[in-house]
């Protein structure tokens, strides 16, 4: 196995910044119920790399800080947003309020939104049988993130709980700048560009599927020349198809261990025994895939192999963003929103 080559050196890469709504509680402004301001690092991390667009969906619908607390009540197979203390259904105001500021959006990549919150909430948010009962029934979405995942539930959503999971965290970073930089490709309209796009994932979408890998090289090949529209959307809508749930472990390390292949006879013994206890603790959970993939880098920086230091998968966010002390705690318990 053998790539084209160029005198090693420092690879810059620049990132078109991401869209990203977010819950205003989540470092922005004290206005959680009970006037508190979510203390979340990694939403200082990304301020130089986002554009974010900060909203808090109760005070949008009229409620104060601090207020009263809401909570979702079955009815039926819908589910009511209501404050007990008041009386007050807020549901169609909720519902009305996530309609008007999602049509608003021109454009958008992502979304964190606060956990377990009865308007924000991704999944897990009790429901209960009644307004001041406490029999919960089922979990569930609340009523502005239900109307976000419905509406744009093919984009990078997730919430700050299950964020502070790192492999969580590279996934929902990965898609997010992932999003940002094909839709910064698209305005050019041109099918060169987006056969470069596809080539520079090309290892990264390996990760995530081959199957879909396979089908979009048959997009970008475009037998038909249809009209680049026609071609992106296609693209589009199978590219987010593909990084819709995390990676599996096995198909990373079989990309990792593919790319170490290009290498193998200028590598060390040692080399490749650290290499593979590195694969290890991944597998185990002990180290994200970032560190894996920055080792991978160097050693085509060292060897200046073009072919892989244009892979999309060794910087698929900024640097900034890694974590690779990051000890994997969080709750990655659940179904994966980032979708």
């Amino acid at each position: 196995m053998s790539a084209p080559t160029a005198p090693a050196g420092a690879v810059t890469r620049e990132f078109p910044k991401p869209v990203l709504v977010i819950s205003e509680c989540l470092e922005f402004e004290p206005c959680r119920y009970d006037g508190a301001r979510i203390r979340f690092d990694l939403v200082k991390a990304l301020e130089p790399h986002v554009q974010y667009r900060p909203v808090c969906p109760e005070v949008q619908v009229g409620l104060g800080v601090p207020r009263d607390t809401i909570r979702l009540v079955a009815s039926g197979e819908r589910n009511l947003l209501v404050q007990p203390a008041t009386g007050r259904d807020l549901t169609d105001d909720m519902e009305g309020f996530a309609a008007l500021h999602l049509d608003g959006l021109d454009e958008v990549d992502g979304f964190i939104l606060k956990s377990r919150s009865p308007s924000c909430g991704l999944g897990h948010v009790k429901i209960f049988d009644g307004a001041e009962s406490r029999r919960m029934v089922r979990r569930g979405a609340g009523v502005f993130a239900d109307a976000v995942l419905k509406r744009f539930g093919d984009l990078a959503i997730e919430d700050e709980g299950r964020l502070r999971n790192h492999r969580i965290r590279e996934h929902f970073l990965t898609k997010l700048f992932a999003l940002a930089r094909l839709r910064d490709m698209a305005r050019a309209e041109r099918m060169a560009r987006l056969v470069r796009f596809h080539a520079a994932y090309k290892f990264l979408l390996l990760a995530y599927s081959e199957r879909d890998l396979r089908q979009l090289g048959r997009v970008v090949a475009n037998p038909r020349r249809k009209r680049f529209e026609a071609v992106f959307d296609e693209y589009r809508t199978g590219f987010v198809r593909a990084l819709r749930d995390t990676p599996r472990y096995t198909s990373v390390i079989n990309v990792f261990q593919h790319i170490s292949g290009f290498f193998r006879k200028e590598l060390s013994g040692g080399e490749k025994a650290h290499f593979a206890e590195l694969l290890n603790r991944y597998r185990e959970g002990q180290l994200p895939a970032s560190a894996i993939a920055s080792l991978l880098e160097s050693w085509a920086v060292r060897f200046g192999s073009t072919y892989i230091l244009d892979q999309a998968l060794f910087a698929p966010f900024p640097e900034a963003l890694k974590s690779p002390a990051d000890s994997g705690k969080g709750r990655a318990a659940g179904r994966s929103v980032a979708r």
